[in-house]
């Protein structure tokens, strides 16, 4: 009987992404342990503040999906999920420079109790903006939960009832927070510098 040789195990090269993302210096933040543990906490808080009530959580795109998803996994409540993504528009009607931000799709929050998600808030404008629209239309009660709160970048004093973290003077990216499109699947949060 006749053995054969193996062939030779190949290298794996390092992608083109590996190399870009090797480019840019990560440092660690929080990590997958510190965020899974944090989550599980805002999820207990909430589970808490809405027993017997029907929650309906808008996520606000893009950098919300991972925290939202590890959120609603964790929450007992009776759940309605949906989405929506900001369209922020500079004008000039009239010569008198003016931004305009709009969501879509529309949301119905008349009567219902709403929990507005974002991965991160930095002025507050955009969260601001829809926080009054939902308030506008008579919810039964409208709340924020955020992943990251930037202290030290407010220019709005919007409500935020549940933080995950707060910080300041870091540009962060991970789980489901990108820097031109990319590291939004990185299972912890880095500073990017």
């Amino acid at each position: 009987m006749r053995k054969t040789a193996k062939p030779a195990a190949r290298r794996r090269r390092p992608s083109a992404g590996a190399n870009a993302l090797a480019a840019n210096k990560l440092r660690t933040v929080y990590s997958a342990v510190q965020l899974r543990r944090r989550v599980r906490e805002l999820a207990k808080q909430i589970n808490r503040d809405y027993q017997g009530k029907s929650l309906h959580l808008v996520g606000i795109m893009d950098n919300c999906f991972l925290f939202m998803g590890d959120l609603i996994r964790l929450l007992k409540v009776p759940l309605f999920c949906s989405f929506v993504r900001p369209q922020v528009q500079d004008v000039s009607p009239g010569g008198v420079p003016l931004r305009e931000i709009k969501y879509t799709p529309p949301v119905d929050a008349a009567g219902k109790d709403i929990l507005l998600l974002d991965g991160i808030l930095q002025s507050g404008v955009t969260l601001d903006h829809l926080y009054r629209y939902i308030l506008g239309q008579n919810p039964a009660s409208v709340r924020t939960a955020l992943l990251i709160e930037k202290t030290d970048e407010r220019k709005v004093a919007v409500a935020t009832d549940y933080v995950g973290f707060r910080t300041a003077g870091k540009f962060l990216v991970g789980y489901g927070l990108g820097y031109q499109e990319k590291y939004r699947n990185l299972p912890y949060l880095a500073a990017l510098g």
